[in-house]
Protein backbone atom coordinates (compact mmCIF):
# COMPACT_ATOMS: atom_id res chain seq x y z
CA UNK A 1 0.00 0.00 0.00
CA UNK A 2 1.21 3.19 -1.05
CA UNK A 3 1.40 5.74 2.16
CA UNK A 4 3.17 9.49 2.75
CA UNK A 5 3.71 9.82 5.92
CA UNK A 6 4.90 13.28 7.23
CA UNK A 7 7.46 14.17 10.69
CA UNK A 8 9.37 16.83 12.33
CA UNK A 9 6.75 19.18 13.62
CA UNK A 10 6.18 20.56 16.80
CA UNK A 11 6.35 23.55 18.70
CA UNK A 12 8.93 26.02 18.27
CA UNK A 13 10.01 29.86 19.53
CA UNK A 14 9.70 32.66 16.71
CA UNK A 15 12.54 32.53 15.14
CA UNK A 16 13.27 29.33 15.61
CA UNK A 17 14.13 26.26 12.77
CA UNK A 18 12.40 23.02 11.94
CA UNK A 19 13.04 20.24 9.27
CA UNK A 20 9.96 18.67 8.17
CA UNK A 21 10.21 15.00 6.55
CA UNK A 22 7.99 13.24 4.21
CA UNK A 23 8.57 10.14 3.68
CA UNK A 24 6.95 7.37 1.29
CA UNK A 25 6.52 3.92 1.27
CA UNK A 26 4.91 1.60 -1.07
CA UNK A 27 5.87 1.52 -4.60
CA UNK A 28 5.32 5.28 -6.00
CA UNK A 29 6.05 5.85 -9.84
CA UNK A 30 6.68 8.12 -12.32
CA UNK A 31 6.60 11.20 -9.58
CA UNK A 32 6.32 14.18 -11.51
CA UNK A 33 6.01 16.51 -8.29
CA UNK A 34 6.68 16.58 -4.23
CA UNK A 35 4.99 19.37 -2.70
CA UNK A 36 4.53 21.07 0.81
CA UNK A 37 1.34 22.42 1.77
CA UNK A 38 -0.18 23.67 5.22
CA UNK A 39 -3.76 25.07 6.54
CA UNK A 40 -5.16 26.70 9.31
CA UNK A 41 -8.39 26.22 10.73
CA UNK A 42 -10.95 27.84 8.40
CA UNK A 43 -8.68 28.29 5.57
CA UNK A 44 -7.82 26.44 2.09
CA UNK A 45 -4.97 24.39 2.01
CA UNK A 46 -2.08 26.41 0.50
CA UNK A 47 0.90 25.50 -0.93
CA UNK A 48 3.80 26.41 0.75
CA UNK A 49 7.15 24.69 -1.89
CA UNK A 50 7.05 22.43 -4.78
CA UNK A 51 10.24 20.39 -6.64
CA UNK A 52 9.77 19.03 -9.43
CA UNK A 53 12.02 15.57 -10.45
CA UNK A 54 14.94 17.15 -12.29
CA UNK A 55 14.80 19.78 -9.60
CA UNK A 56 13.33 23.03 -10.19
CA UNK A 57 11.87 24.59 -6.94
CA UNK A 58 9.59 27.15 -6.54
CA UNK A 59 8.28 28.71 -3.12
CA UNK A 60 5.40 30.96 -2.14
CA UNK A 61 6.52 34.21 -1.00
CA UNK A 62 6.19 33.56 2.61
CA UNK A 63 8.49 31.05 2.19
CA UNK A 64 11.38 32.86 0.03
CA UNK A 65 14.69 33.18 1.74
CA UNK A 66 13.28 31.80 5.01
CA UNK A 67 12.37 27.90 3.88
CA UNK A 68 14.55 25.56 1.61
CA UNK A 69 13.12 22.40 -0.39
CA UNK A 70 14.76 19.06 -1.02
CA UNK A 71 14.37 16.17 -2.09
CA UNK A 72 16.22 12.83 -1.59
CA UNK A 73 15.15 11.20 -5.54
CA UNK A 74 16.75 7.48 -4.95
CA UNK A 75 14.05 7.22 -1.64
CA UNK A 76 11.47 9.62 -2.96
CA UNK A 77 11.65 11.21 0.50
CA UNK A 78 11.11 15.19 0.57
CA UNK A 79 12.03 17.52 3.46
CA UNK A 80 11.56 20.85 4.17
CA UNK A 81 14.02 23.07 6.20
CA UNK A 82 12.16 26.29 7.75
CA UNK A 83 14.24 28.81 9.55
CA UNK A 84 13.66 32.28 11.37
CA UNK A 85 9.90 31.04 11.84
CA UNK A 86 6.90 33.08 12.59
CA UNK A 87 3.66 32.61 14.39
CA UNK A 88 2.27 32.78 11.35
CA UNK A 89 3.62 30.07 9.93
CA UNK A 90 1.76 27.93 12.31
CA UNK A 91 -0.36 25.47 10.42
CA UNK A 92 -0.26 21.46 9.76
CA UNK A 93 2.12 21.23 7.36
CA UNK A 94 1.19 18.57 4.43
CA UNK A 95 3.33 16.46 1.80
CA UNK A 96 1.53 15.97 -1.60
CA UNK A 97 3.26 13.66 -4.49
CA UNK A 98 1.99 14.27 -7.57
CA UNK A 99 2.38 11.46 -10.45
CA UNK A 100 2.47 11.48 -14.10
CA UNK A 101 -0.10 8.35 -13.71
CA UNK A 102 -2.82 7.64 -11.02
CA UNK A 103 -4.02 10.09 -8.53
CA UNK A 104 -2.10 13.12 -6.10
CA UNK A 105 -1.73 11.38 -2.57
CA UNK A 106 -1.69 13.49 0.25
CA UNK A 107 -0.20 12.68 3.90
CA UNK A 108 -1.84 12.87 7.19
CA UNK A 109 -0.06 16.16 7.99
CA UNK A 110 2.52 17.46 11.03
CA UNK A 111 1.14 19.99 13.42
CA UNK A 112 4.04 23.20 13.18
CA UNK A 113 3.37 25.38 16.54
CA UNK A 114 5.28 28.58 17.05
CA UNK A 115 4.78 30.33 19.90
CA UNK A 116 6.69 31.88 22.75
Amino acid sequence: QVQVVESGGGLVQPGGSLRLSCATSGIIDNIIIMAWYRQTPGNERELVASISTGGPVSYTDSAKGRFTISRDTAKNTMFLQMTSLKPEDTAVYYCKVVRLLGPDIWGQGTQVTVSS
